[in-house]
């Protein structure tokens, strides 16, 4: 069981650095805009996210619950 619980803090932890590069990338890309910026690729986080959201709502009910699901596993982790 301790293995297992490891393995749950190194997942917990992964999770919260990927949410604070996906928020890092989101203020990066509002504050320099169109800009190209030297290390930065050239991809659009924002961009990214909206298609996200557009895919899941064109899902209708399923990804209505599935963005609730989302949000309560996230809601309960942080």
């Amino acid at each position: 069981m301790e293995i297992l619980s490891q393995i749950g803090s190194w997942a917990k932890k992964l999770t919260e650095i990927g949410i604070s590069l996906i928020s890092l990338a989101i203020v990066i890309e509002i504050l320099f805009g169109g800009i190209s910026i030297p290390f930065w690729p050239n991809l659009s986080v924002v961009n990214n996210i909206m298609d996200i959201l557009g895919s899941l709502s064109n899902e209708g009910l399923l990804g209505l619950v599935g963005v609730f699901v989302l949000y309560h596993l996230f809601k309960d982790k942080m």
